[in-house]
């Protein structure tokens, strides 16, 4: 060894010889310690998902516009912002606690108002108002602390003391990497008298620096558009120095000190964008596959958690919503901002602009946070602190403003190649990348998208048909390079392990597909259905074509559930009675309502004298058929008011049609029980009012009052949630599903032969080499070559004899 100290060898020992949690618990501590902006920016986001308030949005816009953009690291006077800023927050939050303020008076009145000023604010009267910028604070101070430990936190002051000791170009480049762009103008000592200093500006080497060299004279006291334009071609230095003259002349001039002003503010963000766009160096890197998933997650949470985006729809659901062919406003509303934001993201990525980036940056910053906390809440009205749903949203877009300036600070890469699950070829990627290109127009949007906004020559035709190329052979692809990892020895037979796995799986998923109609809807109702109690039982009956002689309905209490013991008397009345038990079994006690309903009409009989003479004489003669309307045609006889064959005692409920009488149970009830009413026709004295009454003879629940006995046998219905598939029925199934599933499978098995030559291709590299050089060529700007490559594929296509030559295995 070249350097060995017992002392250390003894630490390293002991530090292997301790319990595996302790070095847990250590490792935690060493990635904490390496990330701890990371817990900075983390508890920060956190402490204004909870708070919602403009007190604590200065902080996240900075780390998304500032931190997160500074190279190589936030600097000092981030971090004392940040310190300082959390400090004043902490003491006006405490200093707006005491009762004596108006608004503290009615606090469980207000503070669930999201457009209440002090809860905007963030200064509302409310326990542990304090408890997350103390932990804010904490996480601000450890990571204060781990600077100085590492020598990094008076890193900014230290490059600029020694920057000013240069006095030539040539040295400052030499100083190395590239400028901080966080660095700031420094305060300048006007000791010296305005007379007795002159400011020259040196020159800028064009080799050494990006920027162009330009020399300014005094400033004058009005600022014309030539001076703004000095600015764009000016490093540091040069700044420092022209701003020493500018406070100076301010002396002199109360609007140039305006303007000086203003300038001090303005010129160091500028520069700091200008620096962001325009890098010495950038270390290139492409995270669009990390940006794309978080919109990807941002888009799932809309589609299944848009009731927390709009107003009176907590209890809303997307299923039956679509089913009903309603479409929610908010819903709609967020699905086209994240996908028009997903789309805009591409087309930057592809156009490879950073200046774009930071823009839409910018504008996406501070609009999602403009919508989030002041406009969602007015429209959700609750706050945003209430709303799990867009706190979980918000979070996951907040990784996606990370992802962004990580974006932006290290440079967009200068070739985009292929689709990043074609980078390995295994079964992972395979089925990855054959799930992507299943999904509905995705990969056609990506094609157009990526034609639209790459320079090219091909045709829109010539692209896709690229694009089909390159995703087929990388399909292949996977499939010889499973067979390598894989070998299948000649002469041996498959194995039962695959046999009946991949062959047993097909045969069972096959039968399910041909005998899913008659499963889903056996099992929709039998396991899965609800049951559907009446709400309303009305009866009318009406003889003839006449006006109706009765009219009742039941409703609530007097809609009852049969206990145990009557539900075991009713089916033991039934024993021997096949027909009737083999209805039976398709209920349950619950689905079995007994409506009892009052024998005297609630409607008063109005029918003219002579429909009434018509009648009178149509009853006296016993052998003509009368229909009872709403149930069916009977042949009955008028014998004392008693009507038999007629009230349906049971009746059934489906869910899809109309209710009918149950002629399974009426056949095996006993002569005359319960299918026997008396009709009264009761009047007033003055003989100008009359109404009918009915009674029932032989009911189950012996009553002395005049009254009837219904027994209703409801269907279960579907849940609400797979109603769309129910309303089809089996037939609509067969037709919708099975054959359109079968379509395919159909294709699957059929027409094999007629794609042999492209499907068994024993080595498909050099067609994979061919695909991928046309990228290339295209991201390097050789359009000619690229032209030249994609005819020579073409041609490979068409020539059969060629493509036998180009896919034999290497010798």
């Amino acid at each position: 060894r070249m350097f060995h100290d017992d002392e250390l060898e003894e630490s390293e020992k002991f530090y292997v010889g301790q319990p595996r949690v302790l070095l847990l618990i250590y490792a935690l501590y060493n990635t904490l310690v390496a990330r701890s902006e990371m817990v900075c920016y983390f508890v920060i986001i956190l402490n204004h998902m909870i708070s919602a308030s403009m007190i604590t949005l200065v902080l996240p816009i900075l780390i998304f516009l500032w931190a997160m953009l500074s190279v190589p690291r936030p600097s000092k006077r981030f971090w004392m912002t940040a310190i300082v800023y959390t400090e004043v927050a902490i003491v006006i939050k405490y200093f707006f606690q005491f009762g004596f303020f108006p608004w503290n008076k009615h606090v469980d009145y207000t503070k669930d108002k999201p457009y209440h000023p002090p809860n905007i604010i963030g200064i509302e009267k409310k326990e542990g108002y304090v408890h997350y910028d103390l932990v804010q604070l904490l996480a601000l101070f450890f990571h204060r602390s781990i600077l100085k430990c590492h020598g990094l936190w008076d890193e900014d002051e230290k490059g600029d003391s020694s920057s000013n000791k240069e006095d030539t170009d040539d040295e400052l480049s030499l100083t190395g990497g590239r400028r901080d762009s966080s660095a700031s103008l420094k305060s300048v000592n006007l000791a010296a008298s305005v007379e007795s200093i002159h400011v020259h500006f040196p020159e800028q080497q064009t080799a050494i620096r990006r920027k162009s060299s330009s020399s300014i004279s005094q400033l004058s006291h009005r600022l014309s558009e030539q001076t703004l334009d000095v600015f764009k071609n000016m490093n540091h230095t040069t700044l420092s120095l022209y701003f020493l003259q500018c406070k100076l002349c301010a002396v002199k001039s109360r609007c140039g000190l305006c303007c000086f002003r203003t300038l001090q503010v303005y010129v160091p963000i500028r520069q700091f964008f200008y620096n962001l766009i325009h890098p010495d160096y950038s270390a290139v890197t492409d995270v669009y596959v990390l940006m794309f998933l978080a919109d990807t997650v941002d888009f799932i949470i809309i589609v299944f958690g848009f009731w927390a985006f709009g107003k009176h729809s907590a209890a809303a659901d997307i299923t039956s919503s679509l089913s009903e062919d309603q479409v929610p406003e908010a819903f709609l509303v967020m699905v086209l901002i994240q996908f028009g934001t997903m789309v805009v993201d591409r087309a930057l990525y592809l156009k490879k602009t950073v200046m774009g980036k930071v823009i839409f940056q910018v504008i996406l910053v501070f609009g999602i946070h403009f919508w989030m906390f002041f406009i969602l809440p007015g429209v959700t009205e609750r706050k945003f602190s209430q709303n799990t749903v867009a706190q979980l949203w918000y979070f996951v877009k907040c990784v996606y403003f990370g992802l962004s300036a990580y974006q932006i600070r290290c440079g967009y890469p200068t070739r985009v190649l292929g689709n990043f699950l074609t980078k390995s070829y295994n079964y992972v990627n395979l089925f990855l990348f054959q799930g992507f290109r299943l999904v509905p127009f995705l990969t056609e949007l990506r094609a157009v998208m990526d034609w639209v906004w790459t320079d090219t020559t091909l045709s829109l035709s010539s692209w896709i048909c690229v694009e089909d190329i390159y995703a087929h052979i990388f399909i292949l692809k996977c499939w010889r390079e499973s067979e390598k990892r894989y070998p299948q020895p000649r002469g041996q037979k498959k194995k039962k392990v695959v046999k009946y796995g991949m062959g047993g799986m097909i045969i069972v998923l096959l039968i399910c597909i041909v005998w899913f109609p008659l499963l889903f809807m056996s099992l929709i109702k039998s396991v899965a259905g609800i049951t559907n109690k009446p709400l309303d039982v009305s009866i009318t009956i009406t003889l003839g074509g006449y006006q109706p002689i009765f009219t009742m309905s039941a409703q609530q209490n007097q809609l009852k559930s049969l206990d145990p013991n009557e539900f075991n008397e009713f089916l033991r009345s039934y024993r021997g009675n096949t027909a009737a038990l083999q209805f039976l079994e398709g209920y349950a006690r619950e689905d079995i309502t007994r409506a009892d309903l009052e024998g005297n009409s609630n409607s008063l009989w109005t029918i003219s004298p002579p429909s009434r003479k018509k009648m009178i004489q149509g009853l006296l003669d016993f052998d003509a058929d009368f229909t009872v309307k709403k149930y069916e045609t009977f042949d009955f006889s008028l014998f004392s008011r008693t009507l038999e064959e007629v009230y349906p005692y049971y009746i059934k409920a489906p869910s899809d049609s109309l209710a009918k009488p149950i002629k399974q149970l009426l056949r095996g009830m006993s002569p005359g029980y319960g299918k026997q009413i008396s009709l009264v026709k009761n009047g007033s004295e003055e003989g100008a009012r009359e109404w009918w009454v009915l009674n029932q003879l032989e009911k189950r629940q012996k009553t002395p009052q005049e009254s009837l006995e219904l027994f209703i046998f409801s269907d279960k219905v579907s849940p609400p949630s797979l109603g769309f598939l129910a309303g089809y029925g089996i037939m609509g199934l067969y037709a919708s599903v099975v054959l359109v599933i079968g379509k395919f499978v159909r294709e699957f098995f059929s027409g094999i032969s007629h794609s042999i030559m492209f499907e068994e291709l024993p080595n498909v590299d050099r067609i994979l080499k061919l695909c991928t050089d046309i990228f290339l060529v295209r991201e390097t700007g050789e359009l000619e070559l690229e032209e030249d490559l994609y005819a020579k594929l073409i041609f490979l296509y068409r020539s059969p004899e060629t493509m036998i030559k180009w896919t034999r295995e290497k010798t």
